[in-house]
């Protein structure tokens, strides 16, 4: 245990512990405890940490809500198990299928969530910090589960392993978070499912309240986003991520017992003390569920490779004057770290790319997929995403006017785990430089004012900041793709696998890329008169399409 005098670093070398900067800066005072963020990826902190004594004395016998009143922790039980259900619901929605299998639970709580996976079937082990919880737990669960006094280093010594393992309002308070993950890793069947719930810095309630923001309290060491969240659990050999805003199911009696926990403007607790004063007591205890302050992380265990590998999608038609130089260039690129696959899909081309693309096909690292009819560019590129066995994927056009010399910068925020979903945007998102066609320099000034006015309708539509949200240049992790469905066959299909992927969470980051624009003359297939009716559909329709 640490002296009651001595206070601990959150990392003595002073870097950050998601993205390893070193630009940490002040931020407020939580009572007596600095906070500070990085001005990298955003992560905040306490530094230095609250010592064990201090954190013991914070955890004491009233921690809890009604904890001296059995009515009262009858009633916080009902409201947990009810938003138990609800993250065991998010669970299984990820993993498609009916929960089975065993379940552990780090920092168990009242034992709520356990209970109600044992009512689903699960066989569940929960591990707690004291004896007392132990025997608590053990009446509350009735032998239905195994409890483990201690820390995860007790089970990983013993060799067990899990399907499932859970973490609830636990990560946050880790003195260490990244060798927790590493040891929750360590603790999964292979392609088993970790499940996370920690405050977010995303939050309405955070943006809102800023530095009075309820969950900055000591006993809460650090503070995630959910890029940083992401970052964390990527790099601790976590793939399929996916996270969603956390529910919670509360009741306004709930709500007044739990304020002495939170720093909360007197002004507002007395309103909420003088609303549940007035309402009779069916009402007080009425469950409802919010949007909380936490944000749910869901990933799945992979092996840590040496190597990671990138998909590369090329769809091909009628492209003869490029496509053997496209497809040279891609197998003859190197990246530090990675193997490039090569997927060419072929729409029966009449101008000789067809027979071009049939001399790569029994090169290693090419697959070719032929189709029979030309179906758009967009229903080429679905079918090869359906084919992707990498761990991230690019889409490549088959002409010359991207440079695959951006390949480097453009995968490179994937494979540090900064993000999921990059763009590449077209001489830096300028919408009058995109296209200067010297041959037709009229069709390129409009080609360039409609990019402006769709881009500008994007970003109105779902809330964005992009510059060039429509480049071909879309790189993202494959797990992205996970439980998306897509449709749209011609060009709008840039605007639907965007909208999509923006929609399930993955906020793109747009990295400058060399573009040489063509002119119709030159090949390019944009109907300017049937496409923009197409893009505009797939705006308003994806808007209000639920996923």
């Amino acid at each position: 245990m640490d002296s009651p005098t001595r206070q601990v670093k959150s990392d003595g070398r002073g870097s950050c512990l998601v993205c390893g900067g070193k630009k940490i800066h002040y931020n407020f005072s939580l009572e007596k405890f600095r906070v500070e963020e990085c001005a990298t990826c955003g992560l905040m902190r306490l530094n230095p940490q609250p010592t064990d004594q201090e954190l013991a004395e914070i955890y004491g016998p009233n921690y809890l809500p009604f904890s001296e009143d059995a009515e009262g922790q009858s009633h916080t039980s009902e409201l947990k198990s009810q938003t138990a259900d609800h993250y065991l619901d998010l669970l299984q929605s990820y993993t498609g299928a009916p929960l089975t299998g065993h379940l552990l639970e780090v920092g168990c709580g009242n034992g709520d969530f356990l209970v109600r996976a044992t009512d689903r079937g699960l066989t569940v082990t929960g591990v707690v910090d004291s004896e007392g919880a132990v025997r608590i737990l053990s009446d509350k669960l009735n032998g239905r589960a195994k409890l483990v006094h201690g820390d995860l280093k007790h089970l990983l010594v013993s060799g067990e392993r899990f399907d499932f393992v859970v973490f609830v309002d636990s990560l946050e308070r880790e003195r260490d978070p990244a060798a927790f993950l590493r040891a929750v890793h360590d603790l999964l069947h292979e392609n088993g499912i970790a499940m996370g719930v920690v405050p977010s810095l995303d939050s309405a309630s955070a943006k809102f309240m800023k530095s009075s923001w309820s969950e900055f309290k000591p006993e809460h060491l650090w503070y995630f986003s959910a890029a940083t969240l992401s970052w964390l659990l990527h790099a601790g050999g976590f793939g399929a991520l996916r996270t969603i805003p956390g529910k919670k199911v509360l009741s306004l009696n709930y709500v007044v017992e739990s304020l002495h926990r939170y720093v909360v403007p007197p002004l507002l607790a007395s309103a909420v003390r003088a609303v549940r004063y007035v309402l009779p007591q069916a009402l007080r205890r009425y469950p409802f569920r919010v949007a909380a302050s936490e944000i749910v992380a869901l990933a799945t265990r992979q092996s840590i490779q040496d190597k990671k590998r990138l998909s590369v999608v090329m769809p091909a038609y009628d492209e003869v004057k490029s496509i053997r130089r496209a497809i040279e260039h891609v197998l003859a690129k190197k990246i530090d770290g990675l193997e490039i696959e090569l997927i060419i899909v072929e729409s029966n081309s009449t101008d000789g790319t067809r027979d071009i693309v049939r001399e790569y096909e029994r090169r290693d690292r090419v697959k070719v997929i032929w189709q029979d009819q030309p179906r758009g560019k967009g229903n080429a590129v679905r079918t090869g995403l359906q084919h992707v066995n990498g761990d991230y994927v690019l889409i490549q056009d088959a002409d010359d006017e991207y440079d695959i010399e951006d390949y480097d910068t453009l995968i490179e925020p994937l494979m540090t785990g900064e993000t999921a979903f990059v763009l590449g945007a077209r001489h830096g998102g300028n919408a009058f430089k995109m296209r200067q066609f010297q041959d037709q320099r009229i069709a390129g000034h409009l080609l360039n004012l409609g990019h402006w006015f769709f881009t500008t309708l994007v970003n109105v539509v779902y809330g964005l900041r992009l510059k060039d949200p429509f480049t071909m240049y879309k790189v993202f992790r494959a797990d992205c793709l996970r439980g998306l469905q897509f449709e749209c066959n011609r060009f709008d299909f840039d605007y639907e696998l965007l909208i999509k992927l923006v929609r399930k969470g993955y906020q793109p980051i747009e990295i400058p890329v060399n573009y040489r624009s063509r002119s119709f003359k030159d090949g390019k297939k944009i109907n300017v008169f049937r496409d923009p009716w197409t893009w505009l559909r797939a705006i308003v329709k994806y808007r209000l399409q639920k996923l």
